[in-house]
């Protein structure tokens, strides 16, 4: 990612004054209690922290990662006084997937880039759960950070997919490797 980019990022996560909410993305709520409650989740593009502390009160080892180190500072203190431990850290997934062991959970909410897809379906242990929702074309405008109709099928069709739609300028899928 750009210097730009973060520094954006960085930006509009310092105007937000919102408190993180402990919360799995809203999207996600009708297979919640396929997560998992034991094991490791690697959370891409944590933002503030809510669904990684929401993974560790589940009862999961979570490993959070995203680009703004303004976001991960206020993600830290969320989870501090969350009295839940998760490991944050400020990566750039223009590199790729920060190194880890295999996880029993992928977490990835409205973050895109489709040449992570494979590495994201390598990373999950056997029966491990992915959830990943984006912004999408259907239903919105074309944007370069926007997946074009049936992306998140093709990229994550050889799993075994639980749940998956698209529509109001979102696409998400839920699929068990």
């Amino acid at each position: 990612m750009s210097t730009q980019d973060r520094l954006r990022w960085d930006a509009s996560y310092a105007e937000d004054d919102a408190e993180p909410v402990c919360a799995l993305p809203a999207v996600f709520g009708p297979v919640e209690d396929m997560f998992p409650r034991t094991g490791a989740a690697l959370e891409v593009a944590c933002g503030t922290g809510g669904a990684a502390v929401w993974l560790a009160r589940r009862g999961l080892r979570v490993h959070a990662v995203d680009v703004s180190a303004m976001a991960i500072a206020r993600a830290r203190r969320f989870a501090e006084q969350s009295a839940v431990p998760v490991d944050f850290d400020v990566v750039d997934l223009d590199a790729g997937l920060p190194p880890g062991e295999p996880v029993d959970v992928l977490l990835c909410n409205k973050f895109r880039d489709a040449a992570l897809y494979g590495s994201m379906i390598a990373r999950l242990k056997p029966g491990g759960l992915l959830a990943i929702c984006v912004l999408s074309e259907v239903d919105a405008a074309p944007g370069r950070f926007r997946a074009v109709a049936g992306e998140l099928r093709a990229a994550f069709g050889d799993l075994d997919v639980i749940a998956d739609g698209e529509g109001g300028g979102q696409a998400w899928l839920v699929g068990s490797r």
